[in-house]
């Protein structure tokens, strides 16, 4: 198990939903950008099946969505930068041209880090985290390499290999990133910003007084101990760590 990589100068997680980032390397992204690092979020569908409400409107709720977004991106470092693709919920899938789209923004933002879903995880439920592990992983390879997506060249942009990536949601943790308290409430302030998604991944009334808030905040803490006591450190995020070269 290993515990630590260098500060990036630029790290970019790619997340399948609106708040799925946050919750698996929310901590890591605010301490990179506490330390210096220029932070990038790509969220790679519109969240407009996140609701139970079957009566909702889906247009107005992928708006709120990316409002949510934007500010928890802006909880976890002032300055981070939200980059959408604007998929469909929850048909999202692993194309060319996807993976170009993507390995286009992994050149822009041409990050030492890549972190992303892990694909090869069993016995997963949801589509989209699958595709956005495979789109993710599919992209670095072709960001890397000169002659993929060679149209890129026209804007100016060019191969980019980042030096490490890192699987969240990874049944074989191999590497942890250490974090401290003021990580750990980052991360919570920063999910707290999608209101949309209380009654349906955190357990939070609209009507709450703080109580499940509260016990939401504790549960989060809670993971990160777990996670941390993987690499022998009070509190953490793991991961499982790949090589882009390889």
């Amino acid at each position: 198990m290993r515990v630590d990589l260098p500060v990036p100068t630029s790290a970019l997680a790619v997340g399948a939903h609106p708040d799925d980032i946050e919750f698996e390397c929310g901590g890591t992204l605010a301490k990179w950008g506490a330390a210096g690092a220029a932070i990038h979020l790509l969220i790679c569908t519109d969240g407009s099946k996140g609701t139970w409400d079957v009566d909702a409107d889906t247009d107005v709720l992928i708006a709120r969505r990316q409002a949510e977004q934007r500010e928890a991106a802006r909880r976890i470092h002032p300055d981070a930068q939200v980059h959408f693709l604007g998929e469909v919920d929850g048909e999202l899938a692993n194309t060319v041209e996807l993976r170009g789209r993507v390995a286009r923004v992994i050149r822009e933002t041409t990050p030492d880090i890549v972190l992303g879903h892990d694909p090869w995880r069993r016995w997963r439920m949801h589509p989209d985290h699958r595709n956005a592990g495979f789109l993710t992983v599919d992209a670095v390879v072709a960001a890397r390499d000169p002659h993929y997506h060679r149209e890129h060249m026209a804007d100016g942009l060019n191969h980019h290999r980042p030096r490490a990536l890192l699987l969240f949601e990874c049944e074989e943790p191999d590497h942890v990133e250490r974090i401290e308290q003021r990580h750990v409430d980052a991360k919570v302030d920063a999910l707290l910003a999608h209101e949309s998604q209380f009654e349906t991944t955190m357990v939070i009334a609209a009507d709450d007084d703080g109580t499940q808030a509260a016990a939401f905040r504790e549960r989060t803490e809670r993971e990160a101990r777990t996670h941390g006591r993987t690499g022998g450190v009070g509190l953490g995020e793991a991961f499982r760590l790949m090589d882009p070269a390889s």
